[in-house]
Protein backbone atom coordinates (compact mmCIF):
# COMPACT_ATOMS: atom_id res chain seq x y z
CA UNK A 1 0.00 0.00 0.00
CA UNK A 2 1.65 3.42 -1.08
CA UNK A 3 1.03 6.55 0.54
CA UNK A 4 -1.88 7.68 -1.51
CA UNK A 5 -4.11 4.46 -1.11
CA UNK A 6 -7.10 4.19 1.55
CA UNK A 7 -8.52 1.22 2.52
CA UNK A 8 -12.24 1.97 3.43
CA UNK A 9 -15.01 -0.08 4.96
CA UNK A 10 -18.81 0.50 4.70
CA UNK A 11 -21.28 -1.03 6.83
CA UNK A 12 -24.35 0.59 5.52
CA UNK A 13 -25.26 2.77 2.18
CA UNK A 14 -25.28 5.47 3.87
CA UNK A 15 -21.33 4.98 5.12
CA UNK A 16 -21.36 4.37 1.26
CA UNK A 17 -22.86 7.79 0.68
CA UNK A 18 -20.27 9.34 3.67
CA UNK A 19 -17.32 8.20 1.20
CA UNK A 20 -18.83 9.73 -1.80
CA UNK A 21 -19.12 12.81 -0.25
CA UNK A 22 -15.98 12.99 0.84
CA UNK A 23 -14.29 12.67 -2.44
CA UNK A 24 -16.95 15.25 -4.12
CA UNK A 25 -16.29 17.78 -1.27
CA UNK A 26 -12.63 17.63 -2.50
CA UNK A 27 -13.21 17.22 -6.17
CA UNK A 28 -12.21 19.98 -8.41
CA UNK A 29 -13.23 20.34 -12.41
CA UNK A 30 -10.58 18.54 -14.35
CA UNK A 31 -10.74 15.44 -12.58
CA UNK A 32 -11.51 12.09 -13.72
CA UNK A 33 -12.59 9.62 -10.96
CA UNK A 34 -12.73 5.81 -12.44
CA UNK A 35 -15.38 3.76 -10.88
CA UNK A 36 -14.30 0.03 -9.96
CA UNK A 37 -15.91 -3.19 -9.03
CA UNK A 38 -17.76 -6.14 -10.19
CA UNK A 39 -21.30 -5.95 -11.05
CA UNK A 40 -23.61 -5.01 -8.33
CA UNK A 41 -19.95 -3.56 -5.74
CA UNK A 42 -22.16 -0.39 -5.65
CA UNK A 43 -20.68 1.78 -8.27
CA UNK A 44 -23.84 3.36 -9.50
CA UNK A 45 -24.73 3.92 -5.46
CA UNK A 46 -21.69 5.36 -4.94
CA UNK A 47 -21.91 7.55 -8.31
CA UNK A 48 -25.44 8.93 -6.58
CA UNK A 49 -23.87 9.68 -3.10
CA UNK A 50 -21.35 11.47 -4.96
CA UNK A 51 -23.61 13.70 -7.10
CA UNK A 52 -26.26 14.69 -4.48
CA UNK A 53 -22.90 15.78 -2.60
CA UNK A 54 -21.02 17.94 -5.06
CA UNK A 55 -25.32 19.67 -5.87
CA UNK A 56 -26.62 17.35 -8.62
CA UNK A 57 -30.45 17.70 -8.24
CA UNK A 58 -31.82 15.60 -10.65
CA UNK A 59 -31.99 11.59 -10.19
CA UNK A 60 -28.89 9.79 -11.74
CA UNK A 61 -29.22 6.28 -12.87
CA UNK A 62 -26.34 4.09 -14.75
CA UNK A 63 -25.71 5.48 -18.03
CA UNK A 64 -25.11 1.99 -19.28
CA UNK A 65 -26.93 2.48 -22.70
CA UNK A 66 -26.33 5.83 -23.35
CA UNK A 67 -22.63 5.64 -22.15
CA UNK A 68 -22.83 9.34 -20.62
CA UNK A 69 -25.42 11.30 -18.53
CA UNK A 70 -24.47 14.51 -18.23
CA UNK A 71 -26.05 16.85 -14.79
CA UNK A 72 -25.38 20.02 -14.15
CA UNK A 73 -24.18 21.17 -10.93
CA UNK A 74 -27.15 23.20 -9.44
CA UNK A 75 -26.22 23.42 -5.34
CA UNK A 76 -23.28 24.08 -3.24
CA UNK A 77 -19.88 25.54 -3.94
CA UNK A 78 -19.74 24.76 -7.75
CA UNK A 79 -23.09 25.17 -8.89
CA UNK A 80 -23.54 27.08 -12.37
CA UNK A 81 -19.59 26.45 -12.96
CA UNK A 82 -19.58 22.62 -13.17
CA UNK A 83 -20.84 20.16 -14.72
CA UNK A 84 -20.85 16.27 -13.28
CA UNK A 85 -20.14 13.53 -16.59
CA UNK A 86 -21.07 10.40 -15.09
CA UNK A 87 -19.83 7.82 -17.72
CA UNK A 88 -20.32 3.68 -18.04
CA UNK A 89 -17.93 1.74 -19.93
CA UNK A 90 -19.34 -1.41 -19.69
CA UNK A 91 -20.76 -2.03 -23.07
CA UNK A 92 -17.63 -0.52 -24.75
CA UNK A 93 -15.38 -3.05 -26.58
CA UNK A 94 -12.27 -1.06 -27.55
CA UNK A 95 -10.25 1.65 -26.66
CA UNK A 96 -11.27 3.62 -29.84
CA UNK A 97 -14.48 3.59 -28.44
CA UNK A 98 -13.68 4.94 -25.42
CA UNK A 99 -11.60 7.70 -26.62
CA UNK A 100 -14.67 8.58 -28.67
CA UNK A 101 -16.37 9.57 -25.72
CA UNK A 102 -13.98 12.52 -25.23
CA UNK A 103 -13.84 11.87 -21.55
CA UNK A 104 -10.95 13.88 -20.52
CA UNK A 105 -11.83 16.65 -22.80
CA UNK A 106 -15.32 16.63 -20.91
CA UNK A 107 -13.07 17.04 -18.00
CA UNK A 108 -10.77 19.94 -19.11
CA UNK A 109 -14.15 22.19 -19.92
CA UNK A 110 -15.23 22.65 -16.21
CA UNK A 111 -16.29 19.11 -15.85
CA UNK A 112 -15.78 16.59 -12.79
CA UNK A 113 -16.32 13.01 -14.79
CA UNK A 114 -16.87 9.62 -12.80
CA UNK A 115 -16.73 6.46 -15.13
CA UNK A 116 -17.84 3.63 -14.62
CA UNK A 117 -15.79 -0.04 -15.46
CA UNK A 118 -13.33 2.66 -16.15
CA UNK A 119 -10.57 0.36 -14.97
CA UNK A 120 -10.78 -1.49 -18.46
CA UNK A 121 -8.74 1.12 -20.23
CA UNK A 122 -5.89 2.88 -19.51
CA UNK A 123 -6.25 6.88 -21.41
CA UNK A 124 -7.05 8.71 -18.02
CA UNK A 125 -4.03 10.16 -16.82
CA UNK A 126 -4.18 11.81 -13.77
CA UNK A 127 -6.70 10.05 -12.31
CA UNK A 128 -8.47 8.63 -8.57
CA UNK A 129 -9.48 5.07 -8.71
CA UNK A 130 -12.66 4.39 -6.34
CA UNK A 131 -12.50 -0.03 -6.34
CA UNK A 132 -15.77 -0.97 -4.37
CA UNK A 133 -16.36 -4.50 -3.45
CA UNK A 134 -18.70 -6.78 -1.64
CA UNK A 135 -17.31 -6.68 2.22
CA UNK A 136 -16.27 -10.64 2.80
CA UNK A 137 -16.15 -9.35 6.64
CA UNK A 138 -19.75 -7.85 7.12
CA UNK A 139 -22.53 -10.13 7.81
CA UNK A 140 -23.66 -12.09 5.61
CA UNK A 141 -26.92 -11.55 5.83
CA UNK A 142 -30.18 -10.00 3.90
CA UNK A 143 -30.03 -6.68 5.37
CA UNK A 144 -26.07 -6.29 4.95
CA UNK A 145 -26.54 -7.20 1.24
CA UNK A 146 -29.41 -4.70 0.55
CA UNK A 147 -27.78 -2.02 2.64
CA UNK A 148 -24.88 -2.54 0.69
CA UNK A 149 -21.82 -3.37 3.21
CA UNK A 150 -19.03 -3.08 1.31
CA UNK A 151 -15.04 -2.30 1.07
CA UNK A 152 -13.95 0.58 -0.72
CA UNK A 153 -10.40 1.00 -1.30
CA UNK A 154 -9.26 4.40 -2.83
CA UNK A 155 -5.78 5.00 -4.60
CA UNK A 156 -4.22 7.95 -6.24
CA UNK A 157 -2.60 7.96 -10.17
CA UNK A 158 -0.60 10.60 -10.90
CA UNK A 159 0.14 14.23 -8.88
CA UNK A 160 -3.32 15.52 -8.96
CA UNK A 161 -5.01 14.90 -5.69
CA UNK A 162 -1.46 15.00 -4.23
CA UNK A 163 -2.54 18.18 -2.42
CA UNK A 164 -5.69 17.11 -1.31
CA UNK A 165 -4.88 13.70 0.01
CA UNK A 166 -4.51 14.47 3.61
CA UNK A 167 -7.48 16.12 3.51
CA UNK A 168 -9.42 13.20 2.26
CA UNK A 169 -8.02 10.53 4.58
CA UNK A 170 -8.68 12.81 7.45
CA UNK A 171 -12.51 12.93 5.82
CA UNK A 172 -13.17 9.58 5.37
CA UNK A 173 -10.88 8.23 8.49
CA UNK A 174 -13.80 6.90 10.46
CA UNK A 175 -14.39 4.38 7.83
CA UNK A 176 -10.48 3.24 7.77
CA UNK A 177 -9.95 -0.92 7.94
Amino acid sequence: MSEHDLELRAASRADTDAVAAAVARLARPGDIIVLAGEMGAGKTAFAQGFGRALGVTEPMTSPTYTLVHSHPVETGAHAGRVTLHHADLYRLEHTSEVSDLALRELAEFAGIVLVEWGDVVDLFGDHLVVRLAADGDAPVDDAALLDGARRIDIGAVGGSWAGRWGRLADAVGSHRC
